[in-house]
């Protein structure tokens, strides 16, 4: 038996199995609407086998967008895209489905990607729009200067994320994860090389945790009980002056004490001089481990997982109780589906694609030779109510 295709339980959300598809901006809105790309992309990756899909970084306000092209989950036009998304792509398998909101702070209003993007600040006449962070600190010396946040910025910023979590609970969504990474709004206030105020919101870790909580907490208060609520958050700045993992594990303990279901645990992207390592396989996968052993959350484990073995010993170890691919499931988006194949286990297929299940074709050992043997299954066709038949064991023979 594979563990990692075994299901959990996060929060009140029962899960298939333990993979996740991360969150992965696709630069591609229209004024914060989502448009027929992300029904695409998000429908493919609803029938990639995973147990959960989590759609982008979704802006609470308009100016917590990194780009032109980013979601927002702002309006009612927002929430009714949203709303047709979910409805439409959940017809498409049991997978569960999420979404991740996040507010860019002094990286907001900046080049896209499909706008020839070199990690630039948008210029005046292309659109640029005023920023906002815990410090008027500027990302580097081309960037421009975000605006300090008073009371006033604080409790608008606090109250737009408890909006758009309402409007995702009804736009239907099964999971929200918190942003609190990457060097983002709520990171920026968390790390010391972005934070240098001296009121009740900087100065000691207490004071720097304590925005970042309020809006865990708000989102909490109107979040339900029987869906899952996560925040990623960073394990290490690697920055001398940066967070470090024992600040990581301090913010978990804070954040389960608030109700928050499940972290994941991800690191760097903080500021221009970071020293960031290269990457290796895994190599985030210490940081889920040491949250898992230190407190009662879900740990989800990122940072280039590709191979469905090295999944299967993170999840078998215990070094965490999740995987999350991103770059993997856009290289093959039916990584989860090939992964259960290289594991051994038979795993339902859209009735449509039922021609290229291991089992039914003779192709597949062929395309995939380290893929394990399974046992002949049929996979009956989907009743009209909507819902998957389990496969059913039966013998299949040549005729």
């Amino acid at each position: 038996m594979s563990n990692l295709f075994q299901p959990i339980t996060v929060g009140g959300l029962a899960l298939g199995n333990r993979i996740a598809i991360s969150p992965m901006c696709q630069y591609s809105a229209e004024e914060g609407l989502a448009q027929s790309w992300h029904l695409i992309h998000i429908g493919g990756m609803m029938m990639s086998g995973a147990g959960l899909v989590i759609m982008e970084a979704t802006a609470p306000e308009a100016a917590g967008r990194i780009t032109h092209g980013c979601l927002g989950l702002y309006n009612d036009a927002h929430e009714e895209k949203l709303r047709e998304i979910v409805t439409e792509t959940r017809k498409l398998s049991s997978s569960r489905i999420g979404i991740q909101l996040s507010h860019a702070g002094r990286r907001a209003s900046c080049r896209s990607v499909r706008d020839r993007w070199r990690g630039e600040s948008l210029p005046p006449e292309e659109g640029a729009w005023q920023t906002w962070a815990p410090s008027a600190l500027a990302y580097d010396d081309s960037w421009h200067c975000p605006a300090e946040m008073n009371a006033d910025a604080l409790a608008r910023v606090r109250r737009a994320f408890k909006d758009s979590a309402e409007r995702a609970d009804r736009a239907g969504f099964d999971l929200l994860e918190i942003h609190g990474a990457h060097g983002y709004l709520l990171h920026q206030f968390l790390s010391p090389v972005t934070n240098r105020r001296r009121d009740l919101y900087g100065g000691d870790v207490v004071k720097c945790m304590r925005f970042p909580l309020e809006v865990a907490q708000a989102i909490r208060e109107v979040w339900p009980a029987d869906k899952a609520l996560g925040f990623r958050m960073n394990s290490s700045d690697y920055h001398p002056d940066g967070l470090t993992l024992d600040d990581a594990v301090t913010l978990a303990r804070e954040l389960e004490a608030i109700g928050i279901d499940y972290v994941v645990m991800s690191a760097g992207n903080l500021a221009p001089g970071c020293k960031i390592p290269p990457a290796t396989p895994g190599h985030q996968v210490e940081y889920a481990a040491r949250i898992k052993s230190e407190t009662g959350l879900t740990a989800m484990a990122v940072g280039l997982i590709v191979e469905p073995e090295q999944a299967e010993e993170i999840i078998t170890s215990g070094k965490a109780d999740m995987v999350a691919i991103a770059r993997a499931a856009l290289d093959n988006p039916r990584w989860p589906m090939h992964a259960a194949a290289a594991l051994g286990v038979d795993m339902e297929y859209p009735p449509q694609y039922i021609r290229a299940r291991p089992n039914n074709w003779t192709g597949f050992p062929i395309v995939h030779p380290n893929a394990r043997e399974i046992k002949a299954t049929r996979q009956m066709d989907r009743p009209s109510s909507g819902s998957w038949d389990r496969p059913e064991v039966v013998t299949i023979t040549d005729s």
